[in-house]
């Protein structure tokens, strides 16, 4: 015994153990308690015929808690070092769970159209396969564009939710004819993003086996 440490006395080091979080964190109970609110907003929102505004501003009160969930679970997840497998998984489906369930909603009490109804779903559906088509090559960042398109859809959702009149309605129209505009051309910035990134990850393969047919 000579008193010195090992990693003093160049001896093995031991690797430090990095505590994976636990399935019950802040982060997930925020992302589990989104997931609850997809039902509740829904039985308010349909309750009766759907026309009454005080239900409409409880379903208003419950699809705001769920977007501002939306903002603090990911941000803790990150900052505190409590991303989990579930996490991943449940945090996308909880964030197009409550917009999907929304505009539904919202078009079958004749609201809203159909077609913008159509057209954020095909996207929003339609980026989550892309990004499980090029996942083996690379992620798709979050593009400050597409946080930029979640706030103004949940914007003008939530206006929509509310039973509006006046300049107040057609002022929710505009702020949804943002939300569609950004959806699309967010949306198309992500389908290059994918394009680039798949070929660049197949360039990547072509010379690997390139290398390794040179090496035989």
């Amino acid at each position: 015994m000579t008193g010195v440490p090992a990693s003093a006395a160049g001896g093995p080091r031991t690797a430090p153990v990095v505590r994976q979080a636990g399935l019950w964190n802040i982060a997930n109970v925020l992302t589990m308690l989104r997931l609850v609110l997809v039902p509740a907003f829904v039985l308010l929102l349909m309750h009766g015929d759907g026309t009454d505004p005080v239900w409409r501003v409880f379903a208003w009160a419950a699809f705001a808690v769920a977007m501002i969930t939306d903002v603090f679970d990911g941000h803790l997840a990150r900052a505190y070092n409590l991303v989990t497998d579930f996490g991943k998984i449940a945090d996308p489906i909880a964030d197009k769970a409550i917009m999907g369930a929304a505009l539904v909603c919202l078009s079958v009490l004749g609201d809203l159209s159909w077609w913008v109804t159509g057209v954020i779903l095909f996207r929003e559906l339609g980026i989550t396969l892309m990004r499980f088509w090029v996942i083996k090559h690379g992620v798709i960042p979050a593009s400050r564009g597409g946080k930029i398109k979640t706030l103004a859809q949940g914007t003008a959702v939530g206006m929509y939710v509310l039973v509006l009149t006046g300049p107040l309605a057609t002022f929710r129209w505009w702020v949804m004819a943002v939300a569609v505009a950004l959806t699309v051309v967010t949306g198309l910035d992500y389908v290059r993003q994918a394009v680039v990134l798949r070929r660049a990850g197949l360039a990547r393969e072509r010379a690997v086996r390139a290398e390794r047919d040179a090496a035989r």
